[in-house]
């Protein structure tokens, strides 16, 4: 078809017509379908039943040294566990601490803490005129939501295919001591999709920051999250905390995973991985706040998974639902927009999401479009600190969740109200 940029007024019009006639006919179907939030479908939680097994009432309940798991202590988390989740974040089971089932709480509490007590003895971030973050953007709304809870003033960081603008990150760390962190996603980046380059990594690793208790928040969520076996196919990244030993600042990030998307979201393992000196200032708040997290669910972890080899093999089954779903929506997007020029579309490697960049103005509108004929989506701007896509134009689409049949469904509806949103718009600008 023609590209929607190069019809006239009278073309325009006759594809409305043509697109208003086949929406309305979509209303009628009277959908309700969701893909709003990246979460694992039925059938992947099904993978993980078997870890329900591994105790029963006659279960040996102690871990390796010993100790009972059913009582109370081991602050840092069991000792199986901290093998197990430093293997799965490319780090020793001592630089890490086992915390609950979110490593989102982690990232709370984490910033909570730093307004409260300070970082590793600097002053508390409450007692500040200003305190400043760095965004990348498009990005992870809930990062966002937590710096905005706090009040801290939210800067946006244009991302690319190789990570965040490192020109811009080393100019605002590296000069201003008002800039206390930056939100990253290193690997299959929310939403994009895209994973940082080892040039990345490594200006990360260098930076200088103007203040002491500056951190890079390195939120690894997605760190053997693949949608495709063959290695050649995955993307690989540096490890962050060994790239900032070797460059002599230890002590400037915090690497925060989970197994939400591993095992069971609301019931998995969170750890954060971390230098000596940030460990050890954790952990002095920690056994304020707790005599230890839930060891039965380390202990259960521990015993159905074994090792990380038998992690990876997990999510390759994992892979096996998801991959069919993305390149569904690949799919639809690229026979229905394909040369359109009405919109652009990543093609991730792994994660769990797919970002589509609209033509500018339009996000908000393909959004309400697709709600009212029963499709919902992450609201547009929420890829964005407080909201606001400054062009309107980003729309975060995660396949996961609806089953592969009302999936298609569910592209269909995206696609014709882009169409559509994208018509109206060009009719505007004649």
């Amino acid at each position: 078809m023609k590209a929607y940029i190069e019809m006239n007024r009278e073309e325009l019009l006759e594809e409305r017509a043509r697109l208003t006639e086949k929406f309305e006919e979509i209303k009628g179907r009277k959908l309700q379908l969701d893909m709003s939030r990246g979460k694992p479908s039925y059938k992947q939680l099904e993978l993980s039943n078997g870890m329900m097994d591994v105790l029963a009432s006659d279960s040996y309940f102690n871990d390796e040294t010993g100790t009972d798991c059913r009582n109370y202590g081991v602050l840092s988390g069991i000792p199986e566990a901290k093998k197990l989740m430093g293997a799965m974040s490319e780090v020793g089971p001592e630089d890490m601490i086992i915390f609950g089932n979110s490593s989102l709480n982690i990232m709370f509490d984490t910033v909570s803490r730093s307004f409260t007590h300070g970082v590793c003895g600097c002053t508390p971030w409450c007692k500040l005129d200003k305190v400043k973050f760095l965004c990348p953007v498009p990005g992870y709304d809930r990062h966002f939501r937590i710096t905005e809870y706090f009040g801290i003033e939210m800067i946006n960081i244009p991302m690319s295919e190789t990570g965040p603008d490192m020109d811009l990150v080393e100019q605002y760390v590296n000069h201003d001591p008002a800039v206390k962190g930056i939100w990253c996603v290193p690997k299959y980046s929310n939403p994009q999709g895209y994973s940082y380059s080892d040039e990345t990594v490594r200006r990360f690793a260098a930076l200088t920051p103007a203040a002491e208790d500056f951190r890079i928040y390195w939120d690894n969520a997605y760190s053997i999250h693949h949608l495709y076996e063959d290695p050649e196919d995955q993307d690989v990244i540096l490890e962050l905390l060994d790239e900032c030993r070797k460059a002599g600042h230890p002590d400037i990030v915090f690497k925060f995973i989970s197994t939400s998307k591993v095992s069971f979201p609301g019931s998995g393992l969170a750890a954060v991985a971390a230098s000596p000196k940030n460990l050890e200032d954790i952990r002095k708040h920690l056994m304020v706040q707790t005599i230890g997290h839930d060891k039965m669910n380390q202990l259960r972890h521990v015993r159905f998974f074994g090792n990380l080899p038998n992690m990876k093999e997990h999510m390759h089954r994992h892979a096996a639902i998801l991959r069919p779903k993305f390149q569904t929506v690949l799919n639809t997007l690229d026979t229905e927009l394909g040369g359109l020029g009405i919109g652009s579309w990543t093609r991730p490697r792994g994660g769990y999401f797919i970002s589509f960049d609209a033509m500018e103005g339009c996000a908000k509108a393909i959004v309400a479009k697709c709600a009212e004929a029963g499709v919902k989506l992450t609201p547009a701007g929420a890829t964005y600190p407080y909201g606001r896509d400054p062009e309107d134009k980003n729309i975060r689409i995660a396949p996961s969740y609806p089953p592969a049949k009302e999936l298609k469904k569910a592209a269909d509806v995206f696609v014709t109200s882009v169409k559509l949103v994208s018509v109206d718009k060009l009719l505007e600008k004649m």
